[in-house]
């Protein structure tokens, strides 16, 4: 990977997160593997918003610094990871978009089968287990999702998303962030339509001929048609209501509108 390529577009990844609300002060960290055993990264305690080239430094696949004036982020150890254990993987972000990392804090996942762009592109978002930053518990929870997944929800912490370059690892967590968004929006107006096994089906058919990788299944697919909000933690939620539950709705419903008519009625006497 062209070294100089590599380097401005870190720091434009970095411009765009800050600017973007994906980081506060010095948070975040991005890295680009350029080579097999050289690691091009953002250093620790700057801005991601106004990092310049000369700022990055080089690190080898155990994290020691091998050119740069700066020392390496303090989560480079969960970068190192991803790079071993995926070697298609050649740039990873890590990031706290607040909409992601609400979801994150409150432990529901965007595994939801809601939008297809997200379907296609993405594919689901685990949440992974907390673990200590700037230390080795924050990669080994990543561990049983590493080989399926390219974006994790980092519990009571944040995202990461890891790509093929720079600027697609970023893609992917502007992607996360947006899903995050639409998806808390649609939960406040009362819940979400969820798409069922057909049409997943298609648009999984779709990545394939576009040559994405993504997780299977691609999403948490609904067992039938959703048809009445209800929370989860204080989060609404759809979920499908059993004949029992369905036949018991209607009913209430039949009662009380029954009730209201005799109060009314009765007034009217």
């Amino acid at each position: 990977m062209n070294l100089h390529q590599a380097k401005l577009d870190i720091v434009e990844a970095g411009r765009r997160v800050y600017e973007r609300g994906f980081v506060a002060s010095n948070d975040g960290n991005i890295s680009c593997r350029i080579e097999e055993d050289r690691i091009l990264t953002t250093p620790t305690g700057m801005s991601k918003g106004f990092l310049k080239v000369e700022d990055l430094c080089i690190t080898d696949m155990d994290g020691t610094l091998v050119s740069g004036q700066k020392r390496p982020s303090s989560e480079i150890g969960m970068h190192i990871f991803l790079y071993r254990e995926r070697p298609d993987v050649r740039a990873v972000v890590h990031a706290h978009p607040p909409t992601a990392t609400g979801f994150a804090v409150a432990g529901v996942p965007l595994t939801m089968c809601v939008l297809p762009e997200v379907i296609i592109t993405l594919g689901a978002i685990p949440i992974v287990e907390y673990g200590t930053p700037g230390g080795p518990e924050i990669s080994e929870p990543i561990r049983q999702y590493v080989k399926d997944y390219d974006a994790y929800l980092l519990e009571n912490h944040g995202a990461t998303t890891i790509g093929a370059d720079v600027m697609n690892a970023y893609y992917k967590m502007e992607t996360l962030e947006h899903f995050a968004k639409i998806l808390f929006v649609a939960q406040q107006l009362g819940g979400y339509n969820e798409l069922n096994a057909e049409q997943v089906e298609k648009l999984v058919a779709i990545r394939n001929r576009m040559g994405l990788r993504g997780p299977d299944p691609a999403c948490d697919i609904p067992d039938a048609p959703t048809t009445q909000p209800t929370t989860n933690g204080g989060i609404p939620t759809i979920r499908t209501l059993s004949a029992g539950e369905q036949a018991g709705a209607e009913t209430s419903q039949d009662d009380l509108i029954a009730e209201i008519t005799r109060r009314v009625m009765e007034e009217l006497k």
